[in-house]
Formats: structure tokens, sequence, C-alpha cells
């Protein structure tokens, strides 16, 4: 079967930007030109989670793919290199598998300098190190000048389930508590304060980190029904696949959503919601109420996950739906975010 795109039709960058046109492009426009989406018993294309998996000789292993195009590739703190194998690492994590390798594509425009590849290169590297992933293949390619902006990183992830079945974003159920493992909005901020020359009086730097080490501390506990990291889309847009692919609605407590006050201050002067601010170092947990508060304090003790916070519940009424108790005391329905506010944030 061939499958034909109309001619007059374009792609846009919002096309790109997570959120609900991006969710539609993909299930119009490119899913449905595959014919084989699962293979070996495992998660495939259909289950549209972080990643997929396969059985094989008793174990089933979690891969994830991830392409990077971030603008400015340096930025505070991190670059491209960090936020390459930070994203693959967290893709697999959520998954419940623990990242064992990578491999990487290392796409880079002619001109490139090489001092700036090799501080990219060592971030790459540093992340690897602090979780124990391999890099164990790759591919590198050089494009004339002028036909590709600076570097492009392309990542697969690796990693060994390590709970009984993946954890996939349809796992919520009702009576279940929500889970954020950190402050949000710091990555999206930390972009557009670099790209576009903002000066903040608090400096705001990227919350981009591996968080295997937060992973690991919740499943040792149990109950984890759903994981999802923030990116593309912000919070908003992971707890909208989360509640909409298990049928629950997910009301969620403003108050008790950890955010730094630089970033509140940022994103009203900017006109930006926080909540859909893409995060690189963040998890969305969805647990059993009866494990909640253990779940939470486990993660409090990990190095990535000391400002996490239960933030929200799980009910049945509304699937699909997100709604926002303010913190004057009414309660507002979220909207599903169009797409991520600031382009080539990942």
């Amino acid at each position: 079967m061939v499958l034909r795109m109309p001619k007059d039709e374009v792609i846009s960058i919002i096309h790109g930007s997570g959120g609900a046109v991006m969710e539609e492009f993909i299930q119009k426009n490119i899913i449905r030109y595959f014919t084989l989406r699962r293979v070996l018993n495992g998660i495939g294309l259909d289950a549209f989670d972080d990643g997929a998996s396969m059985k094989i000789d008793g174990h089933e292993i979690v891969v994830t793919t991830d392409a990077h195009t971030v603008d400015p590739i340096f930025f505070p703190g991190g670059d491209i290199g960090s936020l390459a194998i930070s994203g693959t690492i967290n893709d697999v994590a959520v998954m419940g598998a623990k990242p064992i390798a990578i491999l990487d594509t290392i796409v880079v425009e002619e001109g490139f300098k090489v001092s700036d590849l090799q501080q990219i290169l060592n971030s790459m590297n540093k992340v690897a190190e602090e979780v124990g992933v391999a890099i164990i293949a790759g591919d590198f390619k050089v494009m004339p000048q002028g036909k590709l902006d600076k570097i492009v990183i392309s990542t697969t992830g690796i990693g060994i389930l390590q709970t009984k079945n993946p954890i996939l974003d349809s796992g919520a159920k009702p009576g279940d508590k929500v889970i954020v493992t950190g402050t949000i909005g710091e990555h999206g901020i930390a972009l557009l304060s670099a790209r576009e020359g903002l000066e903040f009086e608090t400096k705001i730097v990227s919350d981009v980190a591996p968080i295997w080490d937060v992973v690991e501390a919740a499943l040792k506990i149990g109950g984890i029904h759903a994981m999802k990291d923030p990116t593309r889309g912000g919070m908003v847009q992971a707890i909208y696949e989360i509640a909409e692919k298990s049928s629950v609605g997910i009301w969620l407590d403003e108050e008790k959503i950890p955010i730094k006050n630089a970033v509140v201050a940022a994103c009203e002067m900017l006109g930006i919601d926080p909540l859909e601010l893409i995060c690189e170092g963040r998890a969305i947990i969805v647990t059993d109420a009866n494990t909640a508060e253990d779940v939470l304090n486990a993660i409090r003790r990990t190095k990535h996950g000391k400002d996490a916070a239960i933030i929200g519940e799980v009910r049945k009424e509304h699937p699909g739906k997100v709604f926002l108790r303010t913190e004057i005391g009414s309660t507002r329905f979220l909207e599903k975010p169009l797409g991520e506010p600031l382009p080539r944030i990942c």
C-alpha cells in the first residue's frame, strides 16, 4: 500500500512543537504509512508512548529515539549534548526501564568549530557516565555551509525493563495521585533568555538532567501506574496524554505545583503559561494513593527529585480532561496546548 500526501499541504514549525497540532499531524500523516508497527510481542508504534519494547529471551528491552535541534546550542545550565543524552535516558526511564546504552548520530554544518563539538561531546559523556550508560555506536556527517543550522544530534536509547510490564501513559486509575518530580519551566525560560538576550533579576538555568535516579527510587516503592517527562507542551501536555490514554479526569492543585518565583515573574512578563513550558529533567508520576507519600519521600532523597510534590489526583469523572483548582478556590478547565510556545527548545 502506498499513501500520498496532497501536494498542496506543507509542514510548518508547529507540526513539530508538541501539543494537539503535532499529535493530529502524526496520526494523520505519519503513523498510517507504516504497516508493521509492533515486534516480538512488545509495545509498538500504536501506543504512541515515549518508546517501544521487544521481548527477547525472557527480557523486555525498551528502546526510544529522538532528534535534537535546540537553538541556541549552548544555554544556561547545559547544551545540546547534555540535552540529547538526558532526554534519551529520561524517555527510557519513564517506561520503567533502566537505561544501559545509547547510539547517536551527529550532523554538523561545514565550518562548525571543533572546540564546540568537543565541548558538546564532553557534555554527552558526562551525563552518560552519571547514569552508567554506554555510548556504543554512532554516525557523523557534515552538511555544506548554509544547508544546516549548526548541528543536529539524533539518539537512540536502550534499556532493560525493571517492572513486570512497561509503564505506559494509559495506566492511570481513579484515586491515583499525581506527582511532579521538581520545579517546572526552567528549561523553557533559560532557552528563551539565551536566544533573545533577556536578563532577569535572578538567573534562570535549565533543569536539564538525567532522572533515572528519581524513577528508580519510585519503582522500588511500587504502585507506579503511569509516567511521562513533560517536554514539548510542558506539564499540561504530559498530563493530558495520560488523561486521554487512560480515559480518566485529572485535577491539579495550583498552589501545590512547584514553580520558582523567577520563572513565575518571567512568565508574567512574557505572557507565557509556565504549565506549558518544557522541562528536560522532570517527570510526571501517577501512583497508587496508598504508596504516594512513600514514593514522594523516596524521590525527594534523590539528587534530581528534592523539590518533588504531590500536585493532584485522578478521577473517573470527565475522562480525557484536566482541571486546575486555583489558589483562590475556584476550579477551571485547562485547555490542551496546541503546541510548544517556544520552537526549537529540544
